[in-house]
């Protein structure tokens, strides 16, 4: 199954919303369904986000090829600002945006330079994601036992995945290994499409509810934690589904190996720390409603961030497509970039 697709004149994308129950696709022709399409998490995952968001600026120039140079570059700056508004936590949504506007503002060609640039960002996201899954099963062993959190897999990316990918390699290198994912709520990425995935390749995998996860980490040992990233600060610290700082904690207390997994384009250089990560807070039927039943009293108030920061030091290494970075991470990561 592809996530996302460029067709020229549309974006085809999995809703994801639907999974494991329905596989189905929506056809975006406009710019507005795409930015719905990143809101309601039809399409989620950082490396997702950011090919989305630059084929939003392909489909933008197919709309506008009429037009002059000025006027397509206008209509890019328009599509740049609605996707930019969507979600604020995943950088690689900005990243992909400031990567192709860079190279459309100095170029003769805008609408060719545009679609040029964006499906290159796709096959790049490809590519990252196999170099990324090979470096990763190198720490994987026949017998390990993984627990993961939310969902870091093909469905995720463009490609194979970045956690679920490592997983994904190391199987199918031979190594027998067994997966407790945890159900992630609210939203049941863990549950719904980690564990599709998994199924999907046969990888033995058991759901837990997250509030399982000590537990489990204990009485079925745990060897090792992999999950991925939404934003990674040049320190190190890790942005990431909200209970992943919960799932950090509890393998420092039983010493297990924490690893996240993730491309060098979800290293934020600009934030120094987890403190300049800005954290997205989601609307609060979130969590008020399950399956269309109201499961939480009105007269009761509702938080419902959808990520946290694992500081760096709780990670043991951080897995990217040159190599695993190890702490120091200021230094491991600015080697990576260099």
């Amino acid at each position: 199954m592809r996530t996302i697709e460029f067709r020229g004149d549309r974006v085809v994308i999995l809703d994801q919303t639907l999974l494991p129950e329905k596989i189905e696709y929506i056809e975006c022709r406009e710019i507005s369904c795409i930015a719905e399409a990143i809101k309601s998490l039809r399409i989620r995952g950082a490396p997702a986000l950011g090919i989305a968001a630059a084929f939003a600026l392909a489909l933008t120039v197919s709309k506008n090829s009429a037009r002059s140079r000025k006027g397509i570059i206008e209509a890019l700056d328009e599509t740049y600002k609605v996707i930019k508004a969507t979600r604020p936590t995943a950088v690689n949504l900005v990243w992909a945006l400031d990567r192709v506007m860079e190279k459309v503002r100095v170029s003769e060609d805008p609408s060719g330079t545009a679609i040029s640039e964006a499906l290159r960002i796709y096959e790049e996201d490809l590519e990252i994601n196999g170099k990324l899954s090979r470096y990763g099963a190198e720490l994987l062993e026949s017998g390990d036992i993984v627990q993961t959190h939310c969902n870091a897999g093909g469905l995720a990316t463009g490609g194979i995945g970045t956690a679920l990918g490592v997983i994904l390699e190391a199987w199918k290198q031979g190594k027998e290994i067994k997966v407790f994912a945890d159900e992630t709520r609210p939203l049941l990425q863990g549950a719904r499409l980690t564990a599709f995935e998994l199924s999907q390749a046969h990888v033995p995998v058991t759901v837990i509810t997250d509030s399982m996860a000590g537990f489990v980490m204990r009485r079925h040992n745990v060897t090792k934690v992999i999950v991925g990233a939404d934003r990674i600060a040049a320190n190190g610290d890790t942005a990431n589904k909200i209970g992943t700082y919960t799932l950090a904690v509890l393998a420092k207390e039983h010493k297990v190996p924490f690893y996240v997994a993730a491309p060098l384009s979800t290293i934020d250089l600009r934030a120094e720390s987890g403190e300049d990560i800005p954290i997205e807070y989601r609307k609060k039927e979130e969590l008020e409603f399950f399956s269309g039943k109201r499961i939480v009293p009105p007269e009761a108030n509702i938080l419902n961030p959808a990520f946290d920061v694992t500081p760096a030091e709780y990670i043991t290494a951080i897995i990217t497509e040159k190599g695993v970075l190890r702490p120091h991470f200021k230094e491991s990561i600015r080697r990576a970039f260099e």
